[in-house]
């Protein structure tokens, strides 16, 4: 009992200190190094997870299956053909989720035409549309042909008149 105690109190050490490492890359490689001795395999850069920032926020990256070139001008002729598209879990008139029954909420308040797609209908759409976008969630709402955000960022930019500018620039 003393020995797995002893050796659980290592480990749970081990990890501290190598999670307490500074971050610069000689320090990123003893740290791989001492996680490695730890877990007893070795990370690779591939397995380390990567982040991105979309308007401020910071973003899990996850891998995600290619996009095949006949979805992807699918969406691309989609996108570009309406001012604004709600890629959402639902329609218009009975969205199955809070955040796209917000997303619709506002879009509708703002008396702005746009366009849905339920992401719920087609599996491959809802696969594509996260490869397409780099974002995990929905809804997600493109605006002039270019993302603008899932819902969080929506409402943060009508709160703040952000998506009213994002609209009119579209339409001017």
């Amino acid at each position: 009992m003393a020995a797995s105690a002893l050796r659980l109190g290592l480990t749970l050490s081990g990890l501290l200190l190598a999670l307490s490492a500074p971050a610069s890359s000689s320090a990123l490689g003893l740290r791989r190094g001492r996680l490695a001795a730890i877990s007893g395999r070795s990370p690779t850069m591939a397995t380390l997870p990567m982040a991105r920032s979309i308007r401020g926020r910071c973003v899990q990256a996850r891998a995600q299956p290619p996009l095949s070139p006949t979805l992807r001008k699918a969406i691309d002729q989609l996108i570009q053909s309406n001012t604004i598209v709600l890629f959402m879990k639902g329609t218009k008139d009975f969205p199955q989720c809070g955040f796209s029954n917000t997303c619709v909420s506002i879009l509708s308040r703002l008396g702005v035409d746009f366009e849905t797609v339920n992401v719920l209908e087609n599996e491959m759409i809802r696969q594509g549309m996260k490869v397409y976008s780099d974002w995990p969630t929905f809804p997600q709402v493109y605006i002039g042909g270019e993302f603008y955000g899932g819902c969080d960022i929506m409402l943060q930019g009508y709160e703040t008149g952000d998506l009213v500018d994002a609209i009119e620039k579209t339409m001017a």
